[in-house]
């Protein structure tokens, strides 16, 4: 009786084992399937978080950046260089004239497929040479096509297919407060990349009028924006939510020489007449 009971304990018990042994292949079986099912998605980006992302300012930069361009110009200048001997040949007072090539960068907006410009004249005026460079890093020479210097808006011409044209919007009806987008290449030397810098503020004030300068040249009418202009932004486009252009970026008020978010930009409005003249 004894032997029969220890017969069937064993029997018992290797029964159990099978069954939980079973049970455990069947659990981890599933696991692998979950595991395989779980491992694609974690190596996508998450679609929705990308999207809560995307709003009307980046879809604003992405309609107008691959039509703003870098503008490098050589310019012929002439400087005095003091005679060695306290005099100089061609000047009395001690010093001898020379030219030397001075370098500098601005920036500029297509606004016409077949290869036309906006930029201000301070940037291409008394240019020796001026290489064009487009976001996709293409390079071309460039040509002024007109210019105007009291108004310090110049028109540039290059040649190439498939030219990227930024769409001029109208600077009549801008609203203070607004949002405004400056884009333009302020770090062209410094940077190996030719995909302009992007700075968001608002519209300041608008019909900001300013006294004669010493150059001659009249700002009437100008956007104020609080939005980044720095040396090198010149000539760029302000843009607005629409990624419409609304002035061209010129200059700003600053004593030390960088942004304090007191920048100005001519109305685009206006330079669409200036352009119809030049």
């Amino acid at each position: 009786m004894k032997r029969i009971n220890l017969f069937t304990i064993i029997i018992i018990l290797l029964l159990n084992a099978f069954i939980t042994m079973a049970l455990i292949n069947r659990q981890a079986g599933k696991n692998v399937v979950s595991n395989d099912f779980v491992s694609p998605s974690t190596s996508q980006p998450n679609k929705a978080a990308a999207a809560k992302r995307i709003n009307s300012i980046t879809e604003a930069v992405k309609a107008v950046e691959p039509a703003v361009v870098s503008i490098n110009v050589i310019k012929t200048e002439y400087v005095r260089a003091a005679s060695p001997f306290g005099f100089g040949f061609f000047d009395f007072f001690g010093s001898i004239p020379l030219l030397r090539q001075v370098e500098s960068i601005g920036s500029g907006v297509i606004y016409d497929s077949n290869g036309y410009i906006i930029t201000n004249a301070h940037v291409v005026s008394g240019a020796a040479q001026i290489k064009v460079i487009l976001p996709d890093k293409r390079e071309f020479s460039g040509t002024v096509a007109g210019i105007d210097d009291i108004h310090d808006i110049a028109k540039v011409k290059i040649n190439g297919n498939k030219l990227p044209a930024a769409q001029l919007g109208n600077s009549n009806d801008l609203i203070t407060g607004e949002w405004s987008i400056a884009l333009g290449n302020p770090n062209g030397f410094l940077l190996n990349d030719s995909k302009p810098s992007v700075s968001v503020g608002v519209i300041s004030a608008i019909n900001r009028n300013f006294a004669a300068r010493q150059d001659r040249r009249e700002y009437k009418a100008m956007i104020q924006t609080d939005a980044a202009i720095n040396q090198g932004n010149s000539g760029g486009p302000l843009v607005n939510i629409n990624g419409e252009v609304v002035g061209i970026n010129t200059f700003i008020l600053s004593e030390s020489g960088g942004n304090i978010g007191i920048g100005f930009a001519i109305p685009i409005n206006s330079v669409k007449n200036i352009l119809a003249k030049i």
